[in-house]
């Protein structure tokens, strides 16, 4: 296995010993060390998140980009570094640990790279991602975000059928769209039917019991902080969108309308619904609207209704997804919660608010 620190001693650091503590490092002379040089643009980085340590991942991921037949460069930490030397999450920390590995050179077969980088992320149980280096990584200007499983720990429409007494009833339509029997908007409909004479006092209520995800209220005050343009593009409804628009500070939110009349939830959705091609459709409407190249934009969902719009952004990140959608995206995080995207943007997490 390819020691981290043996090729980082090339770079001119002969004394830093077998591994990253052997030095006797502080963190602040250890940090001097791995964020030595900015590398040429084009360069590839590749970077680990876990919850609590990179430490495992360093030598199984220098090797695997090494076997990739790219050139090893350098170690970027952005989380803290311990007293150590080890890039390991500190106690109280708002963050996680995180290194990036960066690398030159040109890959013959980027597909197979990413698969192989995907087994190696489950074998390791933490969450790798690799791309190429552009002036606009830490600078993409519009993120949006599926909001059910995404923003928010649940999914809106299972709640309201539990609260209407059709839960089970509403589960078997989901799992029928899940098989394929049954396209999207089909199977939404025949759910919102089920919702029938729900009180809208019932779904106001709603309002308060689903938590947000973990992390999303420090990466949407870091991604305004640093001018993004975010959005919530959501087959779920509007009125919970509404909810997080206000609580998050999302600029656009974009849902299906749940539509109420006398008091009572009608059972009919107001056209068009919000699918996947809908979701496609509006990140390019609005990327085209705020002057932003698609490749500057970041999309984050977790089913298969989000693969469209994480296929055409830029950064296209499947969160705590399904399999299939994490086969499909570039970028997967399973492991941490929604601000370690940050890292993916290089940004360290001293400089989250």
């Amino acid at each position: 296995m390819i020691d981290p620190m043996e090729w980082t001693a090339e770079l001119g650091v002969e004394d830093l010993g077998e591994d990253l503590g052997a030095a006797g490092l502080g963190a602040e002379e250890l940090l001097a060390v791995v964020r030595a040089g900015t590398g040429p643009e084009g360069s590839w980085v590749f970077t680990l998140i876990d919850a609590k340590s990179v430490e495992r991942g360093l030598g199984p991921v220098a090797d695997f980009v090494a076997d990739s037949g790219l050139r090893l460069d350098r170690i970027e930490a952005l989380s803290e570094v311990q007293s150590d030397g080890r890039i390991e999450r500190s106690e109280g920390s708002g963050g996680y640990a995180c290194a990036e590995i960066w690398a030159d050179g040109d890959l013959a077969d980027e597909a197979a790279v990413r698969a192989g980088l995907r087994e190696l992320a489950d074998e390791l149980e933490m969450d790798l991602a690799m791309q190429l280096e552009r002036e606009y990584r830490r600078e993409r200007r519009l993120a949006v975000f599926d909001m059910d499983s995404t923003l928010i720990q649940g999914e809106v429409i299972d709640e309201l059928a539990k609260l209407a007494g059709v839960g089970d009833q509403v589960s078997a339509v989901t799992a029928a769209a899940m098989r394929g029997e049954i396209e999207f908007q089909e199977s939404f409909r025949r759910r919102v039917a089920l919702l029938q004479g729900l009180p809208e006092r019932e779904v106001r209520e709603l309002l308060g019991r689903i938590p947000l995800m973990h992390g999303a209220e420090r990466l949407f005050r870091t991604l305004k902080m640093m001018g993004y343009k975010t959005a919530i593009l959501s087959g779920g409804f509007t009125f919970f969108g509404a909810h997080l628009e206000e609580i998050l500070g999302v600029d656009h939110v974009y849902a299906n309308v749940l539509e109420i009349a006398e008091g009572v939830v009608t059972g009919q959705v107001n056209a068009p619904i919000v699918d996947g091609a809908r979701k496609a459709a509006l990140l390019v409407e609005m990327a085209d609207r705020e002057g932003v190249a698609l490749e500057e934009t970041i999309a984050v969902g977790d089913g298969a209704n989000d693969l469209p719009m994480l296929r055409l952004a830029g950064m296209g990140v499947a969160f705590h997804a399904k399999p299939v959608v994490r086969a499909e995206a570039k970028f997967a995080m399973t492991r941490v919660g929604l601000d370690g995207l940050l890292y993916l943007l290089g940004v360290a997490d001293w400089e989250w608010v």
